[in-house]
Order: C-alpha cells, then structure tokens, then sequence
C-alpha cells in the first residue's frame, strides 16, 4: 500500500525484504524504533522478534526466529511475522482484517506467490499475527532503481510471465489482489514473488463468507496504481487488478510510470492516456495489447490477465 519495509545486512548475507499491504509497512526508520521499544520479544511463547523489518501507519513486520523449529535442529528457523499496528489493533475488527489476508493468501498454492504459514494468537499479549516465508531479494520497485531506462525485453520477460502466471492464478481461485505494484512484487532466487493480499478479497468460493471489513475507510489504494473507479468507490474486480499489472509492466519496459504517478483519476480527467506511447523495452507486437489493459476507462479494458499472459509468452493475438 504506501511502500516496501526492505532491510539488508541478515547474517547470510542477502537483503530480506518484505511488504505489508494491510499494514501499510514503510522503512521509515523512527516509527520503527518506536514499534520495537513496544514490541514482547517472543510472541506466543514461540516467535522470538529480531529485527524490524519495516513499519507504517498500519502495521508492522519482523524477522523472527521459529523457536520450535530451532529446538528441532532447523538449520534455518527464520519467518517473517506480521501484525497490525497499534492504532488498528484496537479497532473492533482488527483480527478480522489481518485473518482475511491470511485466509486468502491461504486459499492461493502457485510458486510465484508468497506462501502463508500460520494465522496466530498471543492471548497474554493481545496480538494476532501471520507467520509466513521470509523473502530474500529485490523488491521491483529497488530493481526500477537500478534500471532508470527500464529493462531490456530478454531481462523483464522472465519477470513479466511469472507476475502474469501468479495473477491469473489468483484470479482463477476466485481472489482479487487489490495493490499491485512495484514494491509487493519480488525478484528473488527462488523467482518472482507476488505478495500482501492485505488489501484483497474473494469474488467467489468458501471465504465469500469472510467479514465484510470496509476498506475505503482505510484509505489504503495506492492512487498512481489503482484504478480510476477505484478510487471512487467502485469494488474490486479483476479489471482493477489488470490496471495496476499493467502500470507495472510499463513501467518495468521504460523505466517510467505511464500516467507520471499522478492519481488515475487525475490522468483520466487531463487527457494523459492520449499521450501514451509504446515503452521502448516492449516488442511492438504487445503495445496494443498493453494499452488496452492501460485503459482509463474501465469499459474499454477487454482484455483478461490470461490473453496478455499467453499473448507476451509468445500465444497468438488475444483480439
């Protein structure tokens, strides 16, 4: 949601990052001094708390040692432990808004998505939280730092079709992601990594029972990735999901956001998607495509995550 938790310096030696979407986790070094003075250092007599790994206005995320696991000889007994903030903590349905991410990250099994483990209570403690695997690597976000031109297409088509394969798997279980972009996408040696479903929700299936949880009142889209009726009051869909991939994409293929970041709704009402041309990183074969999924206008996106996915594999023409 408002940006990547990301620390380096772990004790083999590679960068771990991770993201909160419901938690809105940032790097922001003095909320997260705050967070550890408050935080118990073991949480439910198993999670010993190392090191903040990033913190924001909606939550929290750390590196922790899985003491169970240790006792049994892990060689590597780390997980990433995710909790809400304070502030959300005390709403009435804060554990229902952290167990929603859960259930639906849960409910997905691919390999370019982020596994979840457990969903947690520390009743002393009066916290609840997700364990889940600590990612090693580069949030895409890092990687457009070091690509100001973006990336050449033999370099983004292993990212790009992997993202897309995580997507419409997604979609196919019926769940909508809510926050895709740059920084909750990672690039790690185990491959690409879509993660926080924080902001998610299931169009269909058994967790179609899960709390309704007001997320508008949150105030948690990323306007420059989330889609124009988004941002003004119409519900998740799959095609606000294709949206954001698609600002992604472009974005990895120039090196520039498509719409200057400005706030979809902004770049709809000055006109910007005239004034859209091909990235130079795309093959042109894919440019129509690509923007018919950069579409402002919901009605003129007709294009799914499937048909761009088999189409920049190399499929035929999706029109």
């Amino acid at each position: 949601m408002n940006g990547p938790a990301t620390t380096s310096g772990a004790p083999d030696g590679d960068e771990e990052s991770l993201i909160c979407s419901a938690s809105g986790v940032s790097s922001a070094l003095p909320s997260s001094q705050r967070c550890i003075g408050e935080m118990p250092k073991i949480l439910a007599g198993r999670y010993c708390l190392e090191r903040l790994l990033g913190a924001g206005g909606m939550g929290v995320v750390y590196r922790a040692r899985d003491l169970l696991h240790e006792q049994y000889g892990d060689p590597d007994p780390y997980v990433a432990v995710k909790m809400l903030s304070e502030e959300l903590g005390d709403a009435p349905d804060a554990g229902a808004l952290l167990y929603s991410e859960f259930a639906l990250s849960r409910r997905l099994s691919h390999p370019n998505v982020l596994r979840p483990y457990t969903f947690e209570v520390d009743a002393a403690q009066r916290r609840v939280f997700i364990t889940m695997e600590l990612m090693r690597g580069l949030t895409l976000d890092k990687l457009l730092c070091e690509s100001p031109l973006g990336l050449p297409w033999p370099e983004l088509k292993p990212i790009a079709i992997p993202l897309l394969d995580a997507i419409a798997h997604t979609h196919g279980r019926g769940v909508v992601h809510g926050d895709i972009k740059p920084s909750n996408v990672m690039l790690s040696a185990e491959g690409v990594r879509l993660f926080d479903f924080g902001l998610g929700l299931t169009e269909e299936g058994p967790l179609k029972g899960l709390p309704s949880l007001n997320r508008q009142r949150l105030d948690a889209w990323t306007p420059a990735y989330a889609a124009p009726e988004l941002l003004e009051g119409s519900p998740l869909s799959a095609c606000t999901d294709l949206y954001s991939l698609a600002c992604v994409l472009y974005e990895l293929a120039s090196g520039r956001h498509p719409y200057r970041r400005l706030p979809s709704t902004q770049a709809r009402d000055t006109g910007l998607e005239r004034e859209l041309k091909a990235p130079r990183n795309l093959p042109r074969r894919y440019w129509t495509a690509l923007r018919t999924a950069l579409a402002l206008d919901p009605e003129r996106r007709s294009i799914s995550v499937t048909q761009l996915r088999a189409l920049m594999a190399g499929g035929s023409f999706w029109w």
